[in-house]
C-alpha cells in the first residue's frame, strides 16, 4: 500500500455546526475522520499532521510557505500528499504550491468540502476518498479534486458558493475523469528528471485593480505606491480597457511603469486568452510596458507574481519568466 501524508489546514470540511454556526474544531474533525471513513485505510496507509487550522480567508504567503516547506520535509518518506483545504481560496493555494514546489514527481492533492463533514448531506466523504486514492496515483503535478473532478490546481477557480460542483478548469481540460474506474489524461505534467525543489519565498507587494465603466483612474493616481511592485488590471475581454477622455486609464499604467511597477492585464472573462495586440487599448498598454496573463486564470497571475517578485529579478527577466510555463499554468 501508498504511504499517504493527510495535511490539515481548516476550512469548511473541518467545521463542526452548533445551534446553526459553523465553527472550526480540530479535535471534533479528527475524531469524525476515524469514525466517519474507517475504509481510507484500505486504500493507503495515512498519516494525518495538523500544519495550521485556518478559515481559509484568513491564509496568505505565509501559511503557502509553511505547506511548502511541511512538504519538502516529509516528501522523501510518503508516496503522495492530500491537503484538506477551505474552498474560497483553495485556487490561490493551489497556484501558489504549484511555484513554490518545482520538479514535482508525487502528487498533491488538495480538496475540501462546500458542506462541513459533520453534516448528513456533506460532499466531504466523497472528495476525500477520491482525493487520498488519487495520491496514490502517478500524478506529478499540484491539482484540486472536487466533486468527481481533477483539475491542474493552477488552472482551476472556484465557480460557485452554493453547488457541489464548485470548481472549474476554465482553459485546461480535466487531469482525470473519476467514475467507477480513475481515468488519468494524457496532459499531465510530464514525470521530472530533476529533484524536488523547494521556492517558498512569495512577495505581499502585489495589487489587484478591477475595471468597470465610470472608473475614475484619478483615484487610482493618488493610490499610495510605496512599497508596490506589481499591479494586475483585470480589463475587459481580450484586455481591453477605456483609453478615452476622463476615464483613459493609460496615464496610471505610464505612472506605475514610471516607478517600475509590473503591469500586468488579465481579463473579467473566465475563458480564452488575453491578446494585447488585437485592439488599440491592448497595443497602447503594451508600448508602456504591460505584460499580458495569457489564457491564466487569475490566482494564477497572482500568486506567479508573487513568487517572481520574491527573486528581485531585473525587469526583462520579470517579464519573460511570466510570459512562459513555470508548471502548466499557461498555454
Amino acid at each position: 500500500m501508498k504511504n499517504i501524508l493527510l495535511l490539515q489546514t481548516g476550512g469548511t470540511i473541518a467545521m463542526h455546526i452548533d445551534q446553526g454556526e459553523s465553527e472550526l474544531n480540530p479535535d471534533r474533525w479528527g475524531e469524525l475522520l476515524c469514525r466517519e471513513i474507517p475504509e481510507l485505510e484500505d486504500i493507503a496507509r495515512i498519516e494525518i499532521r495538523k500544519v495550521f487550522f485556518e478559515d481559509s480567508s484568513d491564509i496568505n504567503h505565509t501559511h503557502w510557505a509553511t505547506l511548502c516547506r511541511t512538504i519538502a520535509d516529509h516528501y522523501e518518506n510518503y508516496d503522495g500528499f492530500v491537503v484538506l483545504h477551505g474552498t474560497d481560496t483553495m485556487a490561490y493555494t493551489a497556484s501558489a504550491l504549484s511555484f513554490g514546489l518545482q520538479g514535482l514527481t508525487k502528487p498533491v492533492i488538495m480538496t475540501g468540502s462546500q458542506v462541513p463533514m459533520s453534516n448528513i448531506r456533506s460532499d466531504a466523504r466523497r472528495n476525500l476518498v477520491n482525493a487520498i486514492e488519487l495520491a496514490t496515483h502517478p500524478i506529478p503535478e499540484v491539482a484540486v479534486c472536487f466533486n468527481d473532478h481533477l483539475f491542474r490546481g493552477n488552472r482551476s477557480t472556484k465557480m460557485s458558493i452554493g453547488d457541489f460542483d464548485a470548481f472549474a478548469s476554465p482553459n485546461f481540460p480535466p487531469l482525470a475523469e473519476i467514475g467507477i474506474d480513475i481515468r488519468l489524461a494524457s496532459n499531465l505534467i510530464r514525470l521530472s528528471e530533476s529533484s524536488l525543489s523547494c521556492m517558498p519565498e512569495f512577495s505581499d507587494s502585489v495589487a489587484v485593480i478591477k475595471l468597470h465603466p465610470s472608473l475614475k483612474p484619478d483615484l487610482l493616481m493618488s493610490m499610495d505606491f510605496s512599497g508596490l511592485r506589481a499591479v494586475i488590471i483585470e480589463a475587459f475581454g481580450s484586455g481591453n480597457m477605456p483609453i478615452k477622455g476622463l476615464y483613459n486609464m493609460l496615464p496610471f499604467i505610464e505612472l506605475c511603469r514610471s516607478k517600475n511597477i509590473h503591469v500586468i492585464i488579465t481579463s473579467q472573462a473566465s475563458h480564452d486568452s488575453v491578446d494585447l495586440s488585437l485592439y488599440r487599448s491592448g497595443r497602447e498598454a503594451q508600448k508602456l510596458g504591460a505584460i499580458g496573463a495569457g489564457d491564466m486564470t487569475m490566482e494564477a497571475a497572482v500568486t506567479k507574481s508573487m513568487h517572481l517578485l520574491s527573486f528581485a529579478l531585473a525587469e526583462n527577466d520579470f517579464k519573460l519568466q511570466f510570459e512562459r510555463s513555470i508548471a502548466g499554468e499557461r498555454s
